[in-house]
């Protein structure tokens, strides 16, 4: 089946899995900056994920591929979005678990880029692949052990802490990194130079909340969720449109 043919197809079930969560939404208040906050960036992610799903129809064969995950990743997000949001206004709070489920599909998704750009270029090994999805599985069930109680949290925090180590040597140093510095050409290896610094700097934010939240005596959960739905625009949104962005001029270039 064709990409054009897929999103056909699959376009119309994501609007729908969504309409629920618009639907049944509780009233929002005008000062509630939370919910604002998750209602704009939702509305931001469903933007995205039709912004990727057609630009597919841009871009060569190789890149697509690429594109059709950087939409997965604002489409599940979009949807966890909508719920977080209505369980914050109807209770104040945006229970940890959410916010995993959201991370679990996602984060490996992410991770999952590095490997398809440099597939895109290149000849990779299936171990790119595998290390990176192990680390990111290491530091998300790590940090979710931890906060929610499963575990110490200062042995959770490690734990994770060591995954995402993990991932920045495999990005930076290991294998992946080699490959961008050796065979990327001038475009891909910037893109692939910014997607790393933003597993570096962007991703920053998460452990940052862990600390303050769950070991250094709390935080105001209401800027804390400010900050990570501001976050989720540069880790997911930005992210997509980097490779977006390469993959549109690797496209034309070689036209």
């Amino acid at each position: 089946m064709s990409i054009k043919k897929l999103f056909k197809f699959t376009a119309p079930a994501a609007v729908l899995s969504i309409m629920p969560a618009i639907a049944q939404a509780a009233n929002l208040e005008s000062d509630d900056f939370v919910g604002i906050s998750f209602w704009l960036i939702s509305m931001a992610l469903v933007a995205a994920t039709a912004f990727f799903f057609l630009e597919t129809q841009r871009v060569e064969a190789k890149w697509k591929t690429s594109l059709v995950v950087s939409g997965l990743v604002t489409l599940v997000a979009a949807v966890h979005y909508f719920y977080m949001r209505d369980v914050w206004i109807a209770t104040g709070d945006t229970p940890t678990v959410y916010r995993y489920i959201d991370w679990l599909i996602t984060v490996p998704l992410l991770m999952i880029e590095f490997y398809l750009i440099l597939r895109a270029i290149t000849n990779v090994s299936g171990g790119v692949f595998w290390r990176l999805t192990i680390g990111t599985l290491v530091m998300l069930i790590g940090g979710y052990l931890g906060e929610a109680g499963y575990m110490n949290v200062t042995l959770g925090f490690v734990i994770g802490m060591v995954g995402w180590a993990y991932i920045l040597y495999e990005i930076f140093a290991g294998e992946a990194g080699k490959i961008a510095a050796e065979k990327a050409s001038p475009a891909v290896a910037s893109a692939y130079s910014t997607m790393r610094w933003i597993v570096t700097i962007g991703w920053a934010i998460y452990p940052l909340g862990y600390f303050f939240g769950y070991m250094a005596g709390g935080a105001d959960m209401e800027s804390l969720n400010i900050i990570y739905n501001l976050a989720d625009v540069l880790n997911k949104i930005a992210f997509g449109v980097i490779i977006w962005n390469v993959a549109v001029s690797q496209s034309e270039a070689s036209k």
